[in-house]
């Protein structure tokens, strides 16, 4: 017994080292600080278009709050994290920030006083900025009225809640280092690397997550943590991959929400509104070529697909009947406004959800400057129960050229719980 505990020790004794070796990493990684920039009107402004961008706002903003302020909790399969203040107050805020404490929480993702930040936060990503960008970003931010809203504690299950575990997490997950152009591409695909890979942070949704909350395979998709819905993969056909988009019809979909045979909902859709149709078309261009040029994933293998039972089939028609043909058609093909659902591949996704969830709480394209009215799907939840619910995805997701797996009652279930936020 006394050599398992004389084991354990030392390996704890090893960690620790490598752990303590980790802690201050990141300082020799670090650019070297540079001047704080005069908060020009120029800086100032493009610190604003930066921070729609990284859709900044859409994390420290509580729902129905002021701006920046803070609050909005985040959930995660570790406990939940609530974004802080970042306006310019100087007891509850960052009014006592200067521009390198803000260069290191972005690029190094430790806070002023040293604490290291938790990657909800995602500075895995804004790791990538640019310094004169994140000086803009900060004239930007010191720019707004300061707000005084005291943050919130994170309530994290231990041992996610020490700073030790978190030293240890970035050790083996987080490269600090600047987005460096690749030289064999010209500077438009540069740029859309940039606000994909960077201020974008579309990994942080598009990718799957190990059961450290690492991300993993690239823009491959997965399901996003605690909210119920599935990024999918922007490299697969199969899914959302835009090898054979043209760039309008991307530049359109990320600019309005809406595009040809397509439209965006649940979290992207946020991300549209909040982020997205701020941005220039030569921006969103750039990275409609940066995620057109991305290696194509592998197909998915819908052979084994297994078909829903006659039972389902006829069930799920039926339903079908009486409550969606009338907009999507007899045979799914779709009518005006109303998408086609015949080879849809939002019907077709790895992962059920997105169509469950759709059913029972409806379908909202957003509203956005090109898309000032658009058209939504009511919500069936209240009026279709568990198991006529998984009979009609089931039949969506085998019928009219899908070919993809039924669908349980237990799976709508889960969902139907799920919070909308």
């Amino acid at each position: 017994m006394k050599r398992v505990w004389l084991g354990l020790l030392v390996l704890l004794i090893v960690a620790a080292a490598f752990v303590a070796a980790a802690w201050p990493r990141e300082e020799f990684i670090a650019s070297a600080s540079s001047a704080d920039q005069a908060s020009s009107e120029a800086n100032i402004a493009r610190g604003a278009y930066l921070a729609r961008a990284g859709d900044c706002m859409a994390c420290h903003t509580a729902r129905g709050g002021v701006p920046y302020a803070g609050g909005r909790a985040l959930d995660t399969p570790f406990g939940r994290l609530v974004a802080p203040n970042i306006t310019p107050e100087p007891t509850s805020g960052i009014g006592n920030w200067t521009a390198d404490d803000f260069w290191r929480a972005l690029h190094n993702g430790k806070s002023k006083d040293g604490r290291l930040l938790y990657p909800a936060f995602p500075y895995t990503n804004y790791t990538k900025v640019t310094r004169p960008d994140a000086d803009a970003l900060f004239a930007y931010l010191r720019s707004l009225p300061p707000v005084r809203q005291h943050n919130q504690p994170h309530d994290l299950a231990f041992p996610y809640n020490q700073q030790m575990t978190l030293a240890g997490w970035r050790l083996l997950y987080f490269r600090p280092g600047v987005q460096q152009p690749d030289s064999k591409r010209d500077a438009r695909w540069n740029r859309g690397a940039y606000l994909v890979e960077g201020l974008g942070h579309c990994s942080a949704c598009h990718s799957t997550r190990n059961s450290l909350g690492a991300t993993e395979g690239g823009l491959g998709g997965g399901l996003i943590p605690m909210l119920g819905w599935y990024a999918p993969s922007l490299t697969s056909d199969a899914e959302a991959g835009l090898g054979n988009w043209s760039e309008a019809h991307i530049v359109q979909l990320l600019g309005t929400g809406v595009a040809p045979g397509a439209s965006v909902t649940g979290p992207m859709a946020e991300v549209v509104v909040q982020s997205l149709q701020h941005l220039t078309n030569e921006d969103l261009g750039a990275m409609a070529a940066y995620l057109k040029s991305l290696p194509a994933g592998a197909p998915a293998d819908r052979t084994a697909a297994p078909r829903p039972s006659e039972q389902t089939m006829r069930a799920g028609e039926k339903l079908y009947g009486q409550h969606c043909a009338t907009c999507h058609g007899e045979r799914g093909e779709g009518k005006g406004p109303y998408p086609a659902l015949s080879k849809n591949r939002a019907l077709a996704l790895a992962e059920p959800v997105n169509a469950i969830r759709v059913v029972l709480n409806g379908g909202f394209a957003p509203g956005t400057a090109g898309n000032p009215r658009p058209y939504g799907m009511p919500p069936f939840g209240h009026v279709l129960k568990d198991e006529e619910v998984a009979n009609l995805v089931s039949f969506l997701r085998a019928s009219w050229g899908n070919a993809a797996p039924p669908v349980s009652s237990a799976e709508v279930n889960r969902y139907r719980s799920v919070p909308l936020d």
